[in-house]
């Protein structure tokens, strides 16, 4: 019937809390949690430790003690959690919690997908063969130039830019342009480029975005060069 106080450790409920008193647990070599509450993951590893939980517990240590000694707290089933029934036990508030989160990132989600979709028909049904093969040249160096620009010009999902780069690779357009257009179109925002100097100062955002260009074209050459040479040295 010794008594040792310790400080909890997830007492403020932050990250990793319910960790941190498992932790506290198996350093102190317990044998039984008695508590108000025991999330579902600290819970399973207290068990896989053989270390029993007993959840809904409130009042005097001393008399809780008293009765654990006497098992008199296993003539409650809500309160004990043997480790036989972890596997079978659904907790329905995380479950709640994890379908809510779920439709939730669908629902964020879903505007982007449509607009996908919506890009690739605009794109094909706008943009021909034709008038992509006048653009680029097939110049290494200009098609790089030119598709940093456009790039640049443009701002979007980065998603979207998968989508045009894809595009224009089937429409026969050098990977140079296509992986510089990726780049400098997250990276680059001419259009932003007013909100951005009023937020983080001209100065800044002019540099930024000079050298996010400058970078995207040599990037765009590097890239493609390591991808040639790997394809030069397999069988």
């Amino acid at each position: 019937m010794e008594i040792e106080a310790v400080p909890n450790p997830g007492s403020s409920g932050g990250s990793g809390a319910g960790m941190q008193v498992v932790a506290l647990a198996l350093s102190k070599k317990v044998n039984a949690v008695l508590t108000g509450y025991c999330s579902p993951t600290a819970e399973r590893y207290l068990l896989s430790h053989d270390i029993k939980v007993f959840r809904g517990v409130s009042g005097v240590v001393a008399e809780l003690v008293e009765k654990f000694k006497t098992a008199n707290l296993r003539d409650h089933p809500e309160v004990i959690q043997e480790p036989k029934l972890i596997g079978a036990r659904v907790n329905k508030p995380t479950l709640l919690q994890a379908l809510t989160r779920s439709y939730n990132q669908f629902m964020n989600l879903l505007p982007i997908l449509l607009g996908v979709v919506l890009l690739i028909g605009l794109f094909n049904a706008f943009v021909s063969r034709e008038f992509v093969s006048l653009m680029f040249s097939g110049n290494k160096g200009q098609d790089t130039l030119l598709g940093a620009s456009i790039g640049s010009i443009f701002a979007g999902n980065p998603i979207n830019s998968y989508i045009i780069g894809g595009e224009l690779l089937e429409h026969g357009v050098s990977l140079f342009a296509v992986t510089a257009l990726i780049i400098t179109w997250v990276t680059v925002g001419l259009i932003q480029l007013p909100a951005e100097m009023v937020a983080l100062g001209r100065k800044f955002a002019l540099v930024r975005n000079a050298t996010s260009f400058v970078l995207a074209m040599l990037i765009a050459i590097t890239t493609v060069g390591v991808l040639d040479l790997i394809k030069g040295l397999l069988p």
